[in-house]
């Protein structure tokens, strides 16, 4: 199961769609739409607006596909709800080109603008929409038929995890769930579940076998008086990129909690990990790298102004990197101006206080400004960060404050950003505490996050800057 090939496959069908509509309209305005205001047979000739416009017009349209979340998740699509889908982008974009391109054109009668209107619309839609169910199609059938699937992991050993296996493995159609095997939640010297799958350790081991064994979706079956380790385990699994599905109660089901995403697979509820609307989250990313380009090519002679300060200040290279942790417990190198002198951090790691003397004195200026962090743009252009998230921490000080609040895991739902709600509120953090302290505001944030959080926590970051008033 190639996700790259099916991504390609579905962008380079998405562009052909699109150059070909464009084509076949542009065909028809000339023949049709043309001749009848001017009465005599107009000959198609492709000009420079043309090819501008087959150019242009494909790229945008996969900009706006992606925008919308379409190419997420391309192997769990829906056929039905692609069907509206397609109509509903290939309406909107139609209507954008109609008002950008067509709306100019003089026409013989203003019925000429709603045809124009239906069949650019009717050719996007058809042109796409055929395609994609093709190789939406195909994809399902082969899940269904246990050729592709998603290693899944099974959490329980009991009764209830025996009878929810058995009753996924004798459906006649299969809903993508390939099992590698179950963990335990309590220990025992025999489980159940054995004779089906191999047991592959207790919630101790969880972490490790979800990265070495590729985990993709976990499904909580847990018995009844495990109920109460059931917080625990979802805490454990919701900040990782995995979907995550539960065997619904009596209750949940009368109450209507259970929502059906497939008529033939098991009834399960699956958590959702979206804190955003695709549309919105993709934009996010989109004015992420952006802004991140921009930024990178206006503030080069900031970057060389502060490159000569830090050599000035004291010996030692220019930039500072280490490993902090970021989404899904992801780590990755962050980079940074160096602030402190060289080895710092040579009896380990340390965290800066007011009046910390490791700190250089052009170091302090660059802290109190926040420009030390300007390098982590490029952090933001290749994915490991965002514009605005929580700060992203190194997993030293991480192991000491989730003793003290496990719920600091909630921010590795998101990507760690170069400013922050906590940045913004409380700034840098001294000591394990005021890190907790400064925990409350990213998990504000998370819960709490939109385009327009982000606008406000960027504009206050910029008067930071300007004020240097910099924690």
């Amino acid at each position: 199961m190639n996700r790259k090939r099916q991504l390609t496959k579905y962008i380079s069908a998405d562009l052909l769609s699109a150059a070909l509509a464009w084509t076949l309209f542009y065909i028809f305005r000339k023949v049709y739409i043309e001749s009848k205001k001017f009465g005599y047979p107009i000959p198609v000739e492709f000009d420079t607006s043309f090819f501008l416009a087959l150019l242009f017009l494909p790229l945008v349209w996969v900009l706006f596909y992606y925008t919308t979340g379409y190419y997420k998740d391309l192997f769990r699509k829906s056929r039905l709800s692609e069907l509206g889908q397609t109509i509903a982008t290939s309406f909107i974009g139609a209507l954008v080109i109609f008002f950008a391109l067509i709306l100019d054109d003089t026409v013989k009668t203003y019925t000429n603008y709603y045809l124009s209107f239906l069949v650019i619309f009717l050719l996007q839609f058809f042109l796409t929409y055929i395609p994609r169910l093709i190789f939406t199609t195909n994809a399902a059938h082969r899940i269904q038929n246990r050729i592709y699937g998603f290693p899944t992991l099974l959490i329980g050993s009991g009764k209830r995890a025996e009878s929810l296996f058995l009753e996924m493995e004798n459906q006649p159609r299969s809903t993508g769930n390939q099992f590698v095997g179950f963990i335990s939640v309590m220990n025992h010297e025999k489980y159940l579940m054995e004779k089906h799958l191999p047991h592959l350790g207790t919630l101790r081991d969880l972490k490790n076998l979800l990265t070495n064994q590729k985990i993709e979706e976990v499904i909580l079956a847990i018995e009844s008086s495990e109920h109460d380790l059931l917080k625990k385990i979802i805490s454990k699994l919701e900040y990782r990129n995995i979907t995550i599905k539960v065997i619904p109660d009596m209750y949940d089901i009368l109450t209507g909690m259970v929502k059906m995403t497939s008529i033939i697979g098991t009834p399960l509820i699956q958590i959702s990990h979206d804190l955003m609307p695709p549309w919105e989250h993709n934009l996010k990313r989109i004015m992420d790298v952006g802004v991140s380009l921009v930024a990178l090519v206006l503030l080069l002679p900031i970057y060389l102004i502060l490159a000569i300060g830090v050599k000035l200040s004291s010996p030692g290279p220019i930039f500072y990197s280490h490993e902090r942790i970021g989404r899904y417990g992801k780590p990755f190198m962050i980079y940074k101006f160096r602030s402190m002198y060289q080895d710092a951090e040579k009896d380990g790691p340390a965290l800066s206080s007011q009046d910390d003397s490791r700190i250089t004195s052009f170091g302090k200026f660059m802290r109190k400004t926040r420009m030390d962090e300007l390098p982590q743009f490029f952090n933001v252009l290749i994915g490991d960060m965002s514009l605005v998230g929580p700060r992203p921490e190194r997993q030293h000080f991480i192991d000491q404050i989730v003793k003290k609040a496990p719920h600091f895991n909630h921010l590795q739902k998101v990507r760690p950003g170069i400013t922050s709600w906590g940045q913004v509120k409380f700034g840098y953090a001294s000591n394990v505490d005021e890190m907790i302290e400064r925990l409350k505001y990213d998990i504000l944030y998370i819960e709490n996050m939109s385009l327009l959080v982000d606008m406000k926590i960027l504009i206050y970051t910029i008067k930071t800057i300007i004020k240097a008033s910099g924690k």
